[in-house]
């Protein structure tokens, strides 16, 4: 099958890029015929054997999503470029990773080859919006900030939801989005499973031999992932006379000022990317996750093969299928929280037998597999639509 992937994040550090980076080197090693759009410094078409990939720089309107993510509102600009390039790969379908500037550059793509759109569904925006339309009206009465909150989260979603009816089915990380989804756009959906990468993320990649108990947390910095629960837990531990732990956050965003000032035991080293990353994970003793707006959370994953438990609500948890009293704990407020990483950090014997049981968890969820089923949902996608491979290459024999 012939994928043409148009992707809002690439280079930047968060779920989407992650997946997508993994996505496009699933597709180098089998060597399937491949082309990826996404943004780069310099626009540029780069052929390597079955994959081609397009970088388009984004330009001077380009504003802000978040501290790594742009959008511009002008890349239109590069249509007939990308439609040179794009035609003669003559893609079975176009697959778009969300509502962005590249996401909407695909779906055009798509319409005008008049080739299948499918729309995968990896944050939830308007869970977003609601939380920082919370944070920037906080000078206003809570009743007042909670209406505005639910109507801004309300009127996202819808938006949201219309955009991902111009797919002709769509993919989400989790059961729940997968029947929202369905029944909101009137088309098919199927689960995307997320994975990792195992040679990376693993417990070998731990150096810290002793020392203070580090508790972690990796992601952007921000309002929506409730990262200042982090600081509440450090207040609570030494509340309780704990004293002797580090607590590590890795990533950017709004909230790492407040958190710099706050967190008299913290670090904050920004965004580490490759072996410091994974040195990381594996230097944890426990994995904090505090949002409750990721569809999936695929750090948690990776701290899990790096042999780490964590502790995550319990919807988070069951969305990436985390045993509780197992991989990790299920802790949905403050003092449950602070209970667990207690019992973690007066617990050595448990918490290697929990960190044990992540990883042999993590095994199961590489990206080989998620990727080869993703084909299969593709074809199976293709054939609900009735566009299977074969009527398509027909209908183009015929053109």
């Amino acid at each position: 099958m012939r994928v043409a992937l148009f992707t809002d994040s690439f280079h930047e550090a968060n779920g989407v890029a992650t997946l997508s980076r993994e996505f496009v080197e699933f597709a180098r090693r089998r060597e399937l015929p491949f082309f990826c759009v996404h943004s780069g410094t310099k626009t540029r078409v780069i052929r390597e054997q079955s994959l081609t990939t397009m970088e388009l720089k984004r330009g001077f309107a380009s504003f802000p999503l978040d501290h790594d993510l742009d959008c511009d509102p002008l890349l239109s600009r590069y249509r007939n470029r990308v439609l040179a390039e794009l035609g003669p790969f003559r893609p079975d379908l176009v697959h778009i990773t969300g509502p962005g500037d590249m996401g909407i550059l695909g779906f055009w793509m798509s319409h005008l080859l008049q080739v299948p759109l499918v729309a995968s569904w990896h944050t939830n925006l308007h869970e977003y919006a609601g939380r920082r339309l919370d944070k920037l009206f906080s000078f206003l009465p809570a009743s007042w900030r909670e209406t505005i909150s639910r109507k801004g989260e309300a009127g996202s979603l819808w938006a949201c939801l219309k955009y991902y009816r111009y797919g002709r089915f769509t993919l989400a990380p989790n059961e729940r989005m997968v029947r929202l989804l369905e029944s909101s756009t009137g088309r098919p959906s199927f689960l995307m499973a997320h994975g990792v990468n195992l040679d990376r993320f693993s417990p070998q990649q731990r150096k810290k031999a002793d020392g203070p108990f580090r508790i972690g947390y990796v992601g952007r910095l921000t309002t929506e992932k409730n990262v200042r629960l982090l600081a509440e837990l450090e207040r609570e531990l030494r509340a309780k006379g704990e004293t002797d732990f580090r607590i590590v956050m890795v990533g950017e965003g709004g909230e790492r000022e407040w958190l710099r000032r706050h967190l008299k035991q913290g670090e904050l080293p920004g965004i580490l990317r490759g072996e410091a990353l994974a040195e990381a994970f594996a230097d944890l003793d426990v994995f904090v996750f505090p949002s409750r707006t990721d569809t999936f959370g695929l750090v948690l994953l990776e701290a899990m093969a790096s042999g780490v438990p964590v502790v995550v609500s319990t919807e988070a948890g069951a969305r990436v299928e985390i045993r509780n009293g197992e991989t990790g704990f299920y802790a949905d407020d403050l003092p449950s929280v602070t209970n667990c990483v207690t019992g973690l950090m007066r617990d050595g014997a448990m918490r290697r037998r929990m960190g044990s049981a992540a990883r042999e968890f993590a095994c199961s969820r590489g990206w080989r597999g998620v990727f080869e089923q993703l084909y299969r949902t593709y074809e199976e996608g293709l054939v609900q639509i009735g566009r299977a491979r074969r009527p398509l290459a027909e209908e183009r024999e015929i053109a």
